[in-house]
């Protein structure tokens, strides 16, 4: 049986698996659908009914804001944004990451020291203020927001793929290739990648919850997704500033936020027991 073959035979007996990974597709269809199926756009003010408390009635399940926006609406946007940030930030730091640190490990030597400094160089640095630099040289742009976040998620990632690749390379189907006169990057994307393929999906999960909570952690500070565009984090900031006399503001984004936090650390769990060969064991 294959690792997706395995992987599938554990989750079904896992019920928190089963529980956490039909949630998050369940989120994942209502966020998408939802906004269709809603009389209100995400954009509409309704000054007759700024900081309204949940209500089927008046057609806001989720109330409103301070300018009378549907929560709703808003919400499923903001887990819109959410996914997005655990697609795209994820696959940026795996493409880089997996690529550095294959490099690294192959080449060996003296390009590997240097390498591996400048990952060094870059550990040194705060975390935050390199997302920060990018952003400005990115301009806040909504899409490349979350390159730049995955940009700067990448250092974990080449460390644990170097380590790996230094054995692999001492292995006799990689050294026969290198005598048979295999090129540098065939040798990468045939022999070294897909023999990394469990220990990157287990740091992968890692990857996106972390992805998920900086984009939440800098919208929350004022410097991820702008108005009128939102996120979850952005929700919850707004929320704070109304706690007192409109609480549905802030617990309901921030509920969905730890829902789908959770959902991907069970996830990632089960992954970790499928491609984890000391577990396997």
């Amino acid at each position: 049986m294959n690792a997706l073959g395995r992987f599938w035979s554990r989750a079904r007996q896992s019920r928190a698996v089963l529980f956490c990974g039909g949630l998050l597709v369940g989120l994942v269809v209502v966020a998408m659908l939802g906004p269709f199926l809603s009389p209100h756009n995400y954009l509409q003010t309704d000054f007759n009914n700024i900081l309204s408390a949940p209500s089927l009635t008046d057609g806001h399940p989720f109330g409103t804001d301070d300018l009378g926006r549907d929560l709703f609406v808003r919400t499923l946007l903001g887990v819109q944004v959410t996914i997005l940030v655990a697609l795209v930030a994820s696959a940026v730091s795996l493409v880089i990451g997996v690529f550095y640190g294959a490099v690294a490990g192959l080449t060996g030597g003296r390009v590997d020291a240097i390498m591996m400094r400048f990952v060094d160089t870059l550990y040194a640095l705060p975390f935050i203020f390199l997302v920060i630099l990018l952003m400005v040289a990115f301009e806040r742009n909504f899409f490349l927001i979350f390159v730049a976040i995955g940009a700067v998620n990448w250092l974990d990632m080449a460390r644990i793929v170097r380590g790996q690749t230094l054995s692999l390379r001492e292995r006799e189907f990689v050294q026969a290739a290198q005598l048979s006169g295999v090129s540098f990057v065939r040798i990468i994307l045939r022999h070294i990648a897909p023999n990394l393929v469990g220990v990157v999906i287990v740091y992968l999960t890692l990857t996106i919850p972390q992805a998920i909570l900086v984009e939440s952690f800098l919208s929350f500070l004022g410097l991820g997704i702008q108005e009128p565009q939102t996120s979850l984090g952005a929700l919850v900031d707004a929320g704070v500033n109304h706690m007192e006399g409109a609480s549905w503001m802030l617990l309901i984004p921030a509920a969905l936020l730890a829902l789908i936090l959770l959902c991907f650390n069970f996830l990632g769990d089960a992954l970790r027991d499928v491609f984890d060969a000391r577990q396997s064991r």
